[in-house]
């Protein structure tokens, strides 16, 4: 089964324009599918198509040449090239920038595993010529429309990789998550850690799944796993540019109560987080299920950012709290995340958030009972069920 992703049709408007395009996500998260999907559109549309994947070492073998060979190639194999883990093709970005420059109409799409040497080789060389686009795990609604019957818990228990769709065996899910996590350690970390420090990395993965949604201390994670505040950073860094861990930092507009430089992390898939935990247990009876829906609205809400939008959280001193503040124009929207409501009352951080910042007009309260817009004050707050959430972008819509 083939779930047609809701970013195709944004990449099928991109065949036509002359910048680079770039597939960047986490490995297994459905790049080389999309390309391949790419490919058949492009080829409908009568455009002479070529497709690299350069983990193939006869494929690769190929490009065991100079580099404007190699441009020779590219520029005579078709007027769309598709390079699959491009990464792999030295002086990659040189090459691109060259065919590009040249004007020959000739299309790249390309994706790769994302690491910090492709970051650095995409900014030094591709600036203005490529776009980069962020490929996630399925959202919900991608897999409901497949499957109407698929329920929210098994998401929250086994995430959104594509390569589980193709199974219902529980036992099987859990192999592929494991596998899919020890190739980013094997393939994408090991370059960039250490040896001997691979286990201190596993400890801090374990660390950040266990405390997902919560502040967390650096130096009380570094004292954990005996290693320093900068080695974490750095670690924390290596995470965040390979889309495995998001960091997301505290609102705040300078008053004195508001907590300032904390921040909370999420992991990019809740499947992957149950792996780190090695904790499949039905949903409902997890200690740790607000936690899940939690980090369910944030990888939702983290995939339909627009440009001028960015996720925090508000926190103050005194234990205010609402888990997320969605800034668009840098104007707050809150977002609270409820897993059990008796009633549609508004939560207390909540209310203690638009005491304070009164021109806030929309909220959102997202839970699994209620759906009811209500008033506070001049502000409109929505409670929303996961299924209304899931099947509408409304909070990003929201002014």
């Amino acid at each position: 089964m083939i779930i047609k992703r809701c970013i195709f049709n944004k990449l099928k408007k991109e065949i036509c324009e002359p910048e680079i395009n770039i597939l960047l996500g986490p490995r297994q998260v459905g790049k080389t599918t999309l390309l391949h999907q790419l490919e058949k559109y492009a080829k409908r549309q009568n455009f002479k198509t070529c497709f690299y994947d350069l983990e193939q070492p006869q494929v690769l073998a190929q490009f065991n040449r100079s580099a404007a060979e190699i441009i020779q190639l590219l520029t005579e194999s078709g007027q769309i090239i598709f390079i699959d883990e491009f990464h792999y093709l030295q002086n990659a970005s040189k090459i691109f920038k060259a065919i590009y420059d040249a004007k020959k109409k000739i299309k790249i799409i390309c994706s790769g595993s994302s690491s910090m040497e492709i970051h650095k080789h995409l900014k030094e060389s591709l600036a203005g010529r490529r776009f980069l686009f962020r490929i996630f795990p399925l959202q919900m609604v991608e897999i409901t429309a497949h499957n109407k019957n698929f329920p929210l818990p098994t998401y929250l228990q086994y995430g959104g990789l594509p390569g589980l769709t193709h199974t219902d065996a529980e036992q099987r899910k859990q192999q592929i998550l494991n596998e899919i996590l020890g190739s980013y350690i094997l393939k994408d970390i090991k370059s960039l850690v250490k040896e001997e420090n691979i286990r201190a990395f596993n400890h801090l993965l374990y660390l950040l799944a266990e405390n997902q949604g919560s502040t967390i201390s650096l130096t009380s994670i570094s004292n954990k796993i005996n290693m320093s505040v900068k080695a974490i950073q750095r670690y924390l860094d290596i995470l965040e540019e390979t889309y495995v861990n998001y960091r997301i930092y505290s609102f705040s507009n300078n008053l004195g109560n508001e907590l300032k430089k904390s921040c909370k992390t999420y992991l990019y898939d809740t499947g992957i987080r149950n792996t780190i935990l090695k904790d499949f247990s039905d949903v409902n009876n997890r200690p740790d299920k607000g936690t899940l829906l939690e980090s369910f609205v944030f990888l939702h809400l983290n995939q339909w950012l627009e440009p001028n939008m960015e996720i925090k959280f508000w926190r103050t001193k005194d234990g205010g709290e609402v888990d997320f503040i969605l800034l668009k124009d840098r104007k707050p929207i809150p977002i609270e995340v409820k897993s059990r409501l008796a009633k549609a009352e508004i939560p207390n951080g909540l209310k203690r958030f638009l005491n304070r910042y009164t021109k806030v007009k929309h909220a959102f309260v997202i839970n699994e009972l209620f759906s009811e817009t209500v008033t506070f004050q001049s502000c409109s707050i929505q409670f929303l069920t996961f299924e209304d959430f899931i099947n509408s972008k409304e909070i990003i819509s929201s002014v």
